[in-house]
C-alpha cells in the first residue's frame, strides 16, 4: 500500500527536490509576470463590468462617464504600482506590507496588515475560481446547477500544479496568460482601428434601451448619483488587487531580485491600465448596455424578458469587434475563461510565502514555514486551498455574492503599506548624510505619500459605498484572524518562556537520582519478552513487571508460567476490584513519584505493528488509553516497543516484517 500511495504521490507531484536546488525554482521576469500578475490581469475580465454594472442604476446617460471613472481607476493603480517599486527594494526580503508595517508601524499594525491580506487572498481564490466556474456555466449548459462542484475541483487541480513547484506551475500557467494578453490586445487594436475606419459594428446590446432605477431617474445629479459614481469607482478598483503579491514574492524572483521585481511591477501596472481603459472607451464606443437588473432593459419598450442571456462586456466586445470572424470570438471567450480560474494562482503563491513568514515569527502554526517535497509551502497551499473551497461552498459560488467581500483587505494593507514607507523614508533620512541619496528618499517619500493619500482614500469610499453589501463579513473575517493569529503569538511566547534555561542552565541537566522501570504485562508472549528485554538494556536502578489483576484465573495462570521460566524480573499484581485496567497502573505510577519524587519512571509498553487500518482498531486501545493519561504526569517516560504482525510486511520497505528476534535463555 505504501508503494502504491508513494507511487500515485510521485505521479501527482513529481519527485522530491534537494534543498540544495532551490535556486534553480527561481523565477525569470518572463515566467513571473504571469506568476504574480494574474490576479491583477484578471481584473480586466470583471473591473469594467463591475463599473458599468454600478453606473447602470442610474440609466444609459450615466455610462458616459464610464471611461472617465476608469481613468481615476488607472491613476490610483498608476500611483499604486510606483509605491509599491519602492516596496520591493526597501523589502526585499517577501514580508511586503506585513514587514514594511510591523518595523514602521507596530506589531499591531502587522498583523493587521497579515489578517487583511490572508482573508484577501482566500477571497482572491473564492471570486476568480466561482467567476470562472459561472463563465464556463454560460459556455456550457451542461455545468448549470452544478457550479459549485466544478468551482472545487478546480481549486484541487490548482492546488496540485502548485504543489509541484512555483516554478512549473508558472510555466504551465505563463501561455493562458499570455494569449488572454495577447487577445485583449489585438481586440483593442482591431476595435480601434474599425472605428477610425468608420466601421466599428455596435454591440449586441445596444439597441436596447436602459432605465434609471427609482431615486436615479434625474441620472447622476445630487447626492445620490455622486454617491454612485464613488460606488462604481470602488467597484473598478477590484482592478487593484494582486498588485501586492509581487511585494510578497520578492524571494521567488531570480537575481537581482528587487530589480526584477520592480521591472515586473512597471509591467504589471501598464498592461492593466492599457487593458481596462481600452475597454471601457470601446465599451463605450460600441454602445454596450450592462445592466445589474435585467428589468432595467427594454426593446421598443419591452422588457426583455426573464430568458435573455447578458454576455460579459468582453464577450459583447468581441463579437461586435470580430464580426464575420467567430473564431477570434471563441478564443477571447476561451482565454478570458481561462485566466479568471488562473487568476486564483496569484494567491496560490502569495498566500503560503506570507503564511511563513508569519509562521517564522510565531503568529501561525510552525508547519507552515516548512517546505514540501517540491520546495513548495505545501501546508500554506493546502489551507488556502481548504479555506476557498468552504467559502466556495458556503456562498454557492455565486460571484454577486462573494464579490461583496473583495477588495476591503487588500486595502487596508496598501493604505497601512503606504503609510510605513513614508516613516521609513523619515527615519532613514535623520541619518543619510549624502546629499545624492537624500533626494532619492525624498523623491521616494512624496511616491509613498500621495499613494497613502490614494488608497486611504480608496479604502474610505469602500468602506462607506460596500460595507452594507457584504464588506463587514471580510471586516469580521480579518479581525477573527487577528485575534486568531495574537493568541497562537501568545502561546509561543509562553511556551517558549517556559521551556527556557533560565540563568542556570546546569539545573536543566541535572540526572534522576534513580531510574525505575516498569514492564506492563498483560499476557507472557514474544512482544512481553521483547519489552522486559528492552528494559534491561537500560540497566535501571529498578525493574519490575506490573500487570493488573482482572481476571483472578488469569493472574495464577501467569504467575506460574512467569515462576516457570525463572525470569530475573518480579512480577507484581495490581488489584482491580472494579477490573479496569488504566487507573490502577496510574495510580501506581503517581504514587511511587509521590514516594521518590526525584526517581525517574519509564513505563514500557508492549504494542502491535499492524498492516491495516482495521486491525488498529482490535488492538493497541488498551496502550493509547495509557498512554494517553501517563503523558500528563511529570517525572514519567512512557517508551512504546513495537511487534510487527505479519500483515505489517513490507510497509516498511522490506519483504519481511521486523519482528525481530527474542534474547536467547528467553
Amino acid at each position: 500500500m505504501p508503494d502504491i500511495q508513494d507511487a500515485a504521490k510521485r505521479f501527482l507531484l513529481g519527485r522530491p527536490v534537494r534543498s540544495d536546488r532551490l535556486g534553480h525554482t527561481l523565477l525569470p521576469k518572463r515566467i513571473a509576470l504571469p506568476v504574480f500578475a494574474s490576479d491583477a490581469l484578471s481584473s480586466v475580465a470583471y473591473a469594467p463590468d463591475e463599473i458599468l454594472l454600478t453606473l447602470s442604476l442610474a440609466g444609459v446617460t450615466a455610462l458616459v462617464i464610464s471611461p472617465w471613472v476608469g481613468l481615476v481607476v488607472a491613476i490610483v493603480m498608476i500611483t499604486v504600482v510606483a509605491s509599491y517599486r519602492q516596496n520591493v527594494h526597501a523589502y526585499p526580503s517577501g514580508g511586503g506590507d506585513y514587514e514594511v508595517a510591523t518595523v514602521n508601524l507596530g506589531a499591531n499594525a502587522g498583523v493587521t496588515v497579515a489578517s487583511a491580506l490572508l482573508v484577501d487572498y482566500v477571497l482572491t481564490v473564492a471570486v476568480s475560481i466561482s467567476s470562472g466556474s459561472q463563465y464556463a456555466a454560460s459556455a456550457l449548459p451542461a455545468l448549470r446547477g452544478h457550479e459549485t462542484t466544478f468551482a472545487v475541483v478546480l481549486v484541487v487541480l490548482l492546488t496540485l500544479a502548485n504543489l509541484r513547484g512555483v516554478k512549473e506551475s508558472g510555466t504551465a500557467f505563463a501561455i493562458p496568460v499570455y494569449l488572454f494578453m495577447f487577445a485583449i490586445g489585438t481586440m483593442a487594436v482591431v476595435g480601434f482601428v474599425r472605428y477610425a475606419l468608420g466601421e466599428l459594428p455596435m454591440a449586441e446590446s445596444a439597441d436596447f434601451e436602459l432605465a434609471a432605477t427609482p431615486g436615479l431617474e434625474q441620472g447622476l445629479t445630487g447626492l445620490a448619483g455622486a454617491f454612485l459614481i464613488l460606488r462604481a469607482f470602488a467597484s473598478g478598483s477590484a482592478a487593484l488587487t494582486g498588485v501586492e503579491a509581487i511585494s510578497n514574492g520578492v524571494p521567488a524572483f531570480q537575481k537581482p531580485k528587487s530589480k526584477n521585481a520592480a521591472t515586473t511591477l512597471a509591467l504589471l501596472g501598464s498592461i492593466s491600465v492599457s487593458m481596462i481603459m481600452a475597454i471601457l472607451v470601446l465599451a463605450n464606443l460600441t454602445h454596450v448596455r450592462y445592466a445589474e437588473d435585467l428589468s432595467q432593459l427594454t426593446i421598443d419598450g419591452q422588457p426583455v424578458g426573464p430568458d435573455y442571456v447578458q454576455h460579459p462586456v468582453i464577450g459583447q466586445l468581441a463579437d461586435a469587434i470580430f464580426t464575420g470572424f467567430p473564431l477570434a470570438f471563441y478564443a477571447v471567450s476561451a482565454v478570458t475563461g481561462f485566466i479568471l480560474v488562473l487568476a486564483a494562482n496569484t494567491a496560490f503563491n502569495g498566500f503560503p510565502v506570507l503564511g511563513s513568514i508569519l509562521a517564522k515569527d510565531g503568529f501561525l502554526p510552525r508547519q507552515l514555514h516548512t517546505r514540501g517535497d517540491r520546495l513548495a509551502f505545501s501546508n500554506g497551499i493546502l489551507t488556502l486551498a481548504l479555506a476557498a473551497i468552504a467559502l466556495i461552498v458556503a456562498f454557492d459560488a455565486q460571484v454577486t455574492r462573494l464579490i461583496q467581500l473583495y477588495i476591503v483587505g487588500v486595502f487596508v494593507s496598501f493604505t497601512l503599506s503606504q503609510l510605513g514607507m513614508v516613516r521609513h523614508w523619515t527615519r532613514h533620512l535623520r541619518t543619510e548624510p549624502d546629499p545624492g541619496v537624500r533626494r532619492t528618499m525624498r523623491r521616494s517619500r512624496v511616491i509613498n505619500a500621495i499613494g497613502f493619500g490614494m488608497t486611504g482614500t480608496v479604502l474610505v469610499v469602500v468602506l462607506i459605498t460596500k460595507f452594507t453589501h457584504g464588506a463587514y463579513i471580510a471586516i469580521i473575517a480579518m479581525v477573527i484572524v487577528f485575534i486568531v493569529m495574537k493568541a497562537i503569538r501568545k502561546h509561543y511566547d509562553s511556551v517558549r518562556e517556559e521551556l527556557a534555561l533560565g540563568e542556570d542552565p546546569s539545573s536543566a541537566r541535572a540526572l534522576p537520582s534513580r531510574v525505575h522501570a516498569i514492564v506492563l504485562v498483560s499476557r507472557l508472549h514474544k512482544p512481553t519478552m521483547r519489552a522486559i528485554a528492552y528494559a534491561r538494556a537500560s540497566r535501571p536502578q529498578l525493574l519490575e513487571a506490573v500487570t493488573v489483576g482482572v481476571d483472578r484465573d488469569d493472574v495464577v495462570d501467569l504467575r506460574a508460567r512467569w515462576d516457570a521460566l525463572d525470569l530475573p524480573v518480579p512480577l507484581k499484581v495490581l488489584d482491580s476490584p472494579f477490573r479496569e485496567v488504566t487507573r490502577p497502573i496510574v495510580d501506581y505510577v503517581r504514587s511511587i513519584r509521590r514516594e521518590s519524587p526525584r526517581d525517574l519512571v519509564v513505563v514500557y509498553i508492549p504494542e502491535y505493528v499492524v498492516g491495516h487500518w482495521w486491525e488498529q482498531l482490535l488492538h493497541n486501545q488498551s496502550a493509547l488509553r495509557l498512554k494517553g493519561r501517563l503523558l500528563f504526569t511529570p517525572g514519567v517516560v512512557v517508551a512504546s516497543v513495537p511487534w510487527q504482525l505479519n500483515s505489517s510486511a513490507g510497509q516498511t520497505g522490506l519483504d519481511e516484517p521486523l519482528r525481530g528476534t527474542v534474547p536467547r535463555g528467553y
